[in-house]
C-alpha cells in the first residue's frame, strides 16, 4: 500500500491527500507585498499563517508536500492512532485478571490501521489548503526558496515580503550503516502505509519513536527486536524511567539489544538481515520489515539560504533567542530550528515568531517551559529542569520521590509501575522540574507544567483538593511530603511540649 499512489492507497488516504495536497491546485495571484511569507505548512507554519492572518496581516503560505506536516501525516496523529489500537488489544489480553475469558489469539491489525487512516483523514480538514484559503491566507503549492533578503520564489512567481518564517521541519535520518540505504527500510514517513503488521519487525533506535512503535507492533502481533547503540533505551530520560519502560517492552515481547553495533544491512527476497555485534557476540537478525527511528535532520536544502543571508548548521537554522535569523527580516520556528522537536513546542515557537516579527515583540524562546511525553505504556513525561540542569544553574535542589504503588487509584487500576520525581529549590517550595512515569502521565503532566510555568509552589498543590481516587492525586501527595519535610526536629519538640501542656 502506498498512501501517495491513488491506485493502491486507502480511500481514506485519497480523501486526506485531496485536502492537504490537492491536485490540481491553482496558486493565487501574488500580492504586491506580504506582511509575512511562511515556507512550510507543518504545525509551526500553520500556526504562524493562521495567527497572522487572523490579526489582519497579508500572509502567503508555501508547501511543497502535504499540509499538516509530519504531525498530521506521518507523526503524532497516525502513531497515536496505532498506539490506541495496540492498547485496546493489550487491554483484552490483560483483562483475564478481572475475570474476562476470551478465545481471541491475535489482533487484526488491518482494522487498526484503517481506523487510523479514517481518523487521520477526518482530522486533516483542520489543516487543509481550502480551510487556510478561507482564512484569508494565500496558499501556494510548490517549492519555496529565497532569491534575496526580502524575496522568495514559488513555482516561478516572486513573492515580496516584509517578514518571512522558515518552518520546513525535519525528516528521519538514516545512520551510516553499510547497505542500509539499499534494503528498503521504513521510517516514520512510510511505516504507517503498511496494510498489516509484519510477522518480524526490526527497529533501529531506542528513542521515543522507536520505543512507542516497537511496543505497539509487538502488542499487535509482530515479533519485534529493537536495537540501539546506547546503553539503555530513552537515554534522555531518568535511568529509573528507562528501566521501567524497558521492562514493560520486554513483558510485551520486544527483544531489546542495547550497545549494538550494526555492521551492515542486506536483503534477500523479502527478508532484511542486520549483521550485529553486541558485547562479545555477533549475530544475524532477520526481519520482514525494518523501521529506522534513529534521529532526525532539518529540512534546509533548496531554501536558497545564501541568497537570503540566513545561516544554518547540520542541527538546523541558526536563530537568536527571539527566533530571528542572521537576516533580521527572516525568522525560523519548529523542528527546523528547535532543540525540542515536539508539535506543541512548534506551536508556541510560532506564537513567539508572530509577536516578534509583526509587532516588534521581544519574546524569548528560552522562556518557554516545554513538557514532553513518550507514549509507551507506561508513559514517561517531563517538564522543567532535570536535577543536573538545576545544579548547573547554581540552584540548591531538594529531590522528592513518590512511587505510584502508594497511590490508591494506581493500585486499583493495576498500574503501579512508575513514580513522580520532583526537583524543588531548597529552602522554598518552588518546583524546578519533574518526571512522571505512569500509564496516563501525558494527561497528568499539564498540572505540573502549569505549576512550573507560573511558579505555583508545592504548598499550593498540597492545599488543592484533588478528586479521590485519581492517579493525579500524586501531586497533592507530593505537596504533603514537602510540608512534612518542613517539620524540623526543633519544631517537633516545641509541638510535643505544646500538646503536653494541653493534656
Amino acid at each position: 500500500m502506498d498512501a501517495h499512489d491513488p491506485t493502491t492507497a486507502s480511500p481514506h488516504d485519497v480523501r486526506r491527500r485531496a485536502l492537504v495536497a490537492p491536485e490540481p491546485w491553482e496558486n493565487p495571484a501574488p500580492a504586491p507585498r506580504y506582511d509575512l511569507v511562511v515556507i512550510g505548512a507543518g504545525t509551526a507554519g500553520l500556526v504562524c499563517a493562521s495567527a497572522a492572518a487572523g490579526l489582519g496581516a497579508k500572509v502567503a503560505l508555501i508547501e511543497q508536500h502535504e499540509m499538516g506536516g509530519d504531525c498530521l501525516n506521518v507523526g503524532c496523529v497516525p502513531s497515536k492512532g496505532i498506539i490506541a489500537g495496540a492498547r485496546a488489544w493489550h487491554g483484552v489480553q490483560t483483562a483475564r485478571a478481572f475475570g474476562l475469558e476470551t478465545s481471541i489469539t491475535r489482533a487484526d491489525a488491518r482494522v487498526t490501521f484503517e481506523r487510523m487512516r479514517a481518523l487521520r483523514a477526518d482530522i486533516s480538514v483542520v489543516d487543509s489548503a481550502a480551510r487556510f484559503r478561507g482564512l484569508g491566507v494565500d496558499v501556494f503549492r510548490g517549492t519555496g526558496r529565497f532569491t534575496g533578503p526580502a524575496t522568495a520564489d514559488v513555482a516561478g512567481v516572486t513573492l515580496f515580503f516584509r517578514r518571512a518564517v522558515i518552518a520546513t521541519g525535519a525528516r528521519a535520518a538514516l545512520p551510516p550503516i553499510p547497505g542500509l540505504a539499499d534494503v528498503g527500510a521504513h521510517t516514520n514517513e512510510t511505516i504507517f502505509d503498511v496494510a498489516d503488521v509484519p510477522a518480524r519487525l526490526l527497529v533501529i533506535g531506542g528513542g521515543p519513536i522507536g520505543c512507542e512503535l516497537a511496543q505497539s507492533f509487538a502488542r499487535l502481533g509482530s515479533q519485534v527486536t529493537l536495537l540501539t547503540d546506547t546503553d539503555t533505551i530513552l537515554p534522555r530520560e531518568l535511568p529509573d524511567a528507562s528501566r521501567i519502560v524497558a521492562a514493560a517492552l520486554a513483558q510485551d515481547g520486544v527483544r531489546l539489544i542495547t550497545g549494538a553495533a550494526i555492521l551492515r544491512a542486506t536483503r534477500s527476497g523479502s527478508t532484511t538481515r542486520l549483521h550485529v555485534r553486541h558485547g562479545n557476540t555477533e549475530e544475524d537478525l532477520d526481519g520482514d520489515a525494518l523501521l529506522v527511528a534513529a534521529g532526525r535532520t532539518p529540512n534546509t536544502a533548496s531554501l536558497g539560504l545564501d541568497a537570503a543571508g540566513v545561516r544554518a548548521t547540520p542541527a538546523g537554522i541558526e536563530t537568536n533567542d527571539h527566533l530571528r535569523t542572521a537576516n533580521p527580516r527572516i525568522y525560523a520556528a519548529g523542528d527546523v530550528a528547535a532543540r525540542w522537536q515536539f508539535t506543541h513546542a512548534a506551536d508556541f515557537m510560532a506564537r513567539t515568531v508572530v509577536r516578534n516579527a509583526l509587532f516588534f515583540g521581544r519574546a524569548k524562546v528560552s522562556a518557554l517551559i516545554v513538557p514532553w511525553v513518550t507514549y509507551t505504556s507506561p508513559e514517561v513525561a517531563h517538564v522543567g529542569m532535570t536535577h543536573t540542569e538545576a545544579a548547573a544553574a547554581g540552584a540548591r535542589v531538594q529531590t522528592l520521590h513518590l512511587p505510584m504503588h502508594e497511590v490508591d487509584r494506581a493500585i486499583l487500576d493495576g498500574d503501579t509501575d512508575g513514580f513522580l520525581r520532583l526537583y524543588v529549590e531548597a529552602g522554598s517550595d518552588r518546583i524546578l522540574g519533574g518526571t512522571l512515569v505512569a500509564v496516563h502521565a501525558g494527561e497528568m503532566i499539564g498540572e505540573l507544567a502549569l505549576a512550573v510555568t507560573h511558579r505555583i509552589g508545592l504548598g499550593k498543590l498540597a492545599t488543592t483538593i484533588h478528586p479521590y481516587p485519581t492517579q493525579a492525586e500524586i501531586f497533592r501527595k507530593a505537596g504533603d511530603l514537602w510540608n512534612r519535610g518542613k517539620l524540623t526536629p526543633t519544631a517537633k519538640r516545641l509541638l510535643a511540649r505544646w500538646f503536653a501542656l494541653l493534656r
